[in-house]
């Protein structure tokens, strides 16, 4: 699939915003961390992609009730959906200048009642995009980072009409965060969220 950046110039994919903030102590403090930790930039974007998928249960495997979109506060909370996920992994990885995108596909639910939109990222290493999906494995799924072959949790059936969107966004799709910033639980947004982009 040939990814589309939505807007050219890559610094759009280095900033901070309302949801992805990563200006803000938690991300920077963890950002700080991983760094630490971490020989070269590669080794921290696999590093902030683990921490993600790993230590950030997703919301619907876990049970939890509570609904996060903004970075910050999906790493305080300690929850999240995908989208939410994925708004904290490009805040991670933005906070040390790894260039990252938002971008979506349009899947099927796992009961088959419809289709929904799934959150993930993409990274902008060695001049070009890679995505990677932090949304947490379970049996499954086996999502991993990777610079080579794609390692998502879901590739879309190419019979049906699950699609990967090739557009790279800076900011979340306004049609998801709306969904994401009103609704009052986990069980509503579920069934609320958009089925397509």
């Amino acid at each position: 699939m040939q990814m589309i950046q939505e807007i050219p110039d890559l610094s759009a994919y280095l900033a901070a915003d309302e949801v992805i903030d990563h200006h803000h102590p938690v991300v920077r403090e963890t950002a700080a961390r991983l760094a630490g930790q971490a020989a070269d930039s590669y080794a921290y974007a696999q590093a902030a992609f683990e921490f993600v998928r790993d230590t950030i249960p997703h919301s619907a495997d876990s049970g939890d009730l509570r609904v996060t979109w903004r970075a910050s506060d999906v790493m305080e909370q300690g929850t999240g959906i995908c989208h939410a996920k994925a708004h904290a992994l490009a805040a991670l990885l933005r906070a040390e200048d790894i260039p990252t995108a938002l971008c979506y596909q349009r899947l099927a639910y796992d009961a088959g009642t419809g289709y929904c939109v799934h959150g993930l990222v993409a990274v902008r290493f060695q001049g070009a995009w890679h995505r990677q999906d932090c949304r947490g494995n379970k049996p499954g799924v086996d999502a991993q980072f990777s610079l080579g072959a794609e390692r998502l949790a879901f590739v879309p059936e190419a019979e049906s009409t699950e699609m990967d969107y090739p557009v790279l966004y800076a900011a979340p799709h306004a049609t998801v965060l709306r969904i994401l910033q009103s609704a009052p639980d986990r069980p509503y947004l579920w069934e609320n969220l958009p089925d397509a982009l």
